[in-house]
């Protein structure tokens, strides 16, 4: 549900009790999230993004929280992954190794719809006349076989500035065995006082078109994150840290300079949330679900959080490791329409913050929030807290006017055929991380979070054969806690191309990694960062690696892994390791310890005041409209609900920023942390 913000309130005096220890915020492209650590108690608030100045909303959401400096503020963004999408970043010029500047557009020659007849690519994100070809050559082991000479720097220096680039992106040829010439390039660059994003400084690793990719869409994203935030970090002081793609957070000066490990940021925050929620509840398999205001995100969780260190994001390849996250643009905010076929479409579109849905009463396109409301899986008569009016006539009228284009028999029925769209987007969603991988959904819970999560949860549970779904307190902010919980974290990778049996070669790359990893975290924290070493190996000949453990026994234990994921393995063939990784974290907040929770919106007193007056209103019972009957459902309030609380099915739970909807045949009671655990019973 893309759920209205509290309205503005009287913010407290900032005293040593009232200014947070931390705070973790989640900008999303509806609303920013926030969760705040004062002692023991976690104080939650939402307030509407501001797209056309990101920080805007971040700096207004710490001033009412009454965050100072030495607050430690963990910042998961959308602002890198909004800037790819929307094509809204740097004028970008190219330097690749003369014959290759037609690399970006080649690819890998794959079609994007192998059955069209006039598939079409993503335009690359640097045009023809902005490539340009540098003399110089190396091999795959790093050998020079043509130098870069001081002449081939300076023409390629005036062919630059002729160019007149905001930044510049650097993709050399074999750049990740010997990154000289890369180097000598971009300090001349530099000198010259221009942006530089280098390949063999970003992911020196083996693959040239996603190497130079991804450098591209780095170099492409600098200047509007930079600015972003060199602003957050004046207001907020040292102890910002931004939260990347692998669910860890980096300084600001490092985030700034690499933004495109960022395109994940807030999903991979939400993902490790929910798992710790799936544990805390003694389930080591689940299924995420984050519904937000404009798309849903996936994964699946069997133990550690699933990583991948190579995937599409927006249509542009990213070379970087980061969390196995799934995107569909299904949201609360997704807006409903029909084709010139009468065909109901929802999403991707969404509706934002500004007109917002229906409901809002600001003249906002028929969306699925607006069908939640006329079928009552929204109930009440105000969004957050009572400070929102809802306007169920506007939603109705919304869907009348769909149900006309359907020649559906009301608003209901319009209503109906929009949440069945929906759903089935977020359940294809579903079976994409679990179902296609080989994962079987039905011994798996699900986490719903997000301020929707929970509206789709059991039906979707239901579709895919899954019997527990875990709602999580405070599930609407559920990816600021996930930031606010994050570790720091900081990894260096480098491609090899040794045999398994190298051990001592291996040995001294993985130490210069090390000390990499740890130079880069602050001087005071090297000693306590705790360092895993992992590698990329294939058998020779293979283009796809499998990710392990260095150590003792890599080759047999490749061997055994091989065997376990694709059923056969081969002992007589040579293992080759590809890349070496070494990654350093140091733990974030125990978010998750001891039942600690968040408690309230931040909105004092008058806020709270309102909320509680507005639960005692919207308790009782509501009509909800499930499988084409109106149904009386039980309305409870999450806050009111003691430790040995119990819902059944038909009900309707509610709590600032969430709405979980508890359809007949479900049933559930409160477990660790305060999160509802709900079980579908057995049907006879």
């Amino acid at each position: 549900m893309s759920e209205a913000p509290p309205a503005p309130a009287r913010t407290p005096p900032r005293t040593a009790a009232t200014t947070p220890a931390a705070v973790g915020v989640d900008t999303g492209g509806t609303f920013t999230d926030f969760v705040a650590r004062r002692g023991r108690e976690y104080v939650a608030l939402k307030v509407p993004s501001t797209p056309d100045s990101p920080e805007r909303a971040v700096l207004e959401g710490l001033s009412r929280l009454g965050a100072r400096p030495a607050t430690r503020v963990r910042h998961g963004s959308t602002v890198a992954t909004n800037t790819l999408l929307e094509r809204k970043g740097a004028r970008v010029t190219l330097l690749a190794t003369a014959g290759f500047e037609d690399l970006l557009e080649i690819g890998r020659q794959e079609r994007p719809d192998i059955y069209s007849l006039r598939p079409r690519r993503v335009e690359p994100l640097v045009p023809a006349e902005r490539r340009i070809g540098v003399r110089e050559r190396l091999g795959p082991r790093g050998e020079r076989l043509v130098p870069l000479t001081p002449a081939a720097i300076r023409s390629a220096l005036r062919a630059v500035k002729r160019t007149r680039p905001e930044t510049v992106a650097i993709g050399l040829l074999h750049a990740y065995a010997n990154p000289a010439h890369e180097r000598a390039l971009a300090r001349a660059l530099r000198r010259s006082g221009l942006s530089v994003s280098a390949s063999s400084e970003l992911c020196p690793e083996i693959r040239e078109y996603e190497r130079l990719a991804t450098t591209v869409t780095n170099a492409y994203l600098v200047p509007r994150v930079s600015r972003y935030i060199e602003a957050l970090e004046r207001a907020c002081g040292p102890r910002l840290e931004i939260v990347l793609s692998h669910g860890g957070t980096a300084a600001p000066a490092e985030a700034a300079r690499e933004p495109a490990r960022q395109l994940l940021s807030g999903p991979a925050a939400g993902l490790a949330a929910a798992r710790a929620v799936a544990r805390a509840c003694g389930f080591e398999r689940a299924l995420t679900l984050d519904v937000g205001g404009t798309s849903t995100d996936c994964a699946f969780v069997e133990g550690e959080l699933p990583r991948r260190r190579a995937r599409e994001v927006g249509g542009y390849p990213l070379l970087l490791p980061l969390l196995d996250v799934h995107t569909v643009g299904a949201g609360g905010g997704s807006i409903a329409r029909v084709d010139a076929g009468g065909l109901l479409h929802v999403g991707p579109e969404s509706a934002g913050a500004v007109p917002g849905p229906a409901c809002y009463g600001r003249n906002g396109p028929p969306t699925v929030t607006d069908a939640l409301v006329v079928l009552g899986r929204i109930a009440g008569e105000s969004l957050a807290g009572g400070t929102l009016p809802l306007d169920r006539a506007a939603a109705g009228a919304a869907m009348e006017k769909l149900a006309g284009s359907l020649s559906a028999r009301g608003p209901a029925e319009a209503a109906e055929g929009v949440l069945l769209v929906a759903e089935a987007l977020i359940e294809a969603a579903l079976r994409k991380v679990s179902v296609e991988r080989g994962h079987d959904p039905r011994d798996a819970a699900l986490v719903a979070f997000g301020g929707a999560g929970g509206l789709h949860a059991c039906p979707v549970a239901e579709s895919l054969g899954c019997v527990v779904v875990l709602f999580p307190a405070q599930a609407g902010v559920l990816s600021a806690l996930g930031a606010l919980g994050a570790a720091s974290r900081r990894e260096c990778s480098r491609s090899v191309l040794l045999a398994a049996e190298e051990g001592a070669a291996i040995e001294r790359t993985l130490r210069k990694l090390e000390r990499e990893v740890r130079t880069r975290f602050p001087s005071a924290a090297r000693r306590a960062a705790r360092i895993e070493r992992r590698a990329e190996v294939r058998y020779r000949g293979q283009s796809h690696e499998i990710s392990l453990p260095t150590g003792p026994d890599l080759a047999a234990r490749f061997h055994r892994e091989h065997a376990r994921r694709f059923g056969f393995a081969d002992p007589a063939r040579a293992v080759e390791v590809v890349t070496l990784e070494a990654r350093g974290s140091i733990p974030g907040e125990r978010v998750f310890r001891g039942g600690a929770r968040a408690t309230g919106d931040g909105v004092g007193a008058r806020g709270e005041r309102d909320r509680s007056r507005a639960a005692r209103a919207r308790a009782g019972v509501t009509r909800v409209r499930h499988e084409g009957a109106w149904l009386r459902a039980a309305v409870r309030e999450r806050g009111a609900m003691g430790a040995a609380a119990a819902v059944r099915g038909p009900a309707v739970v509610l709590e600032s920023g969430a709405t979980l909807w508890v359809p007949p045949g479900w049933s559930g009671r409160l477990g660790a942390g305060g999160t509802l655990i709900l079980r579908r019973r057995s049907r006879a």
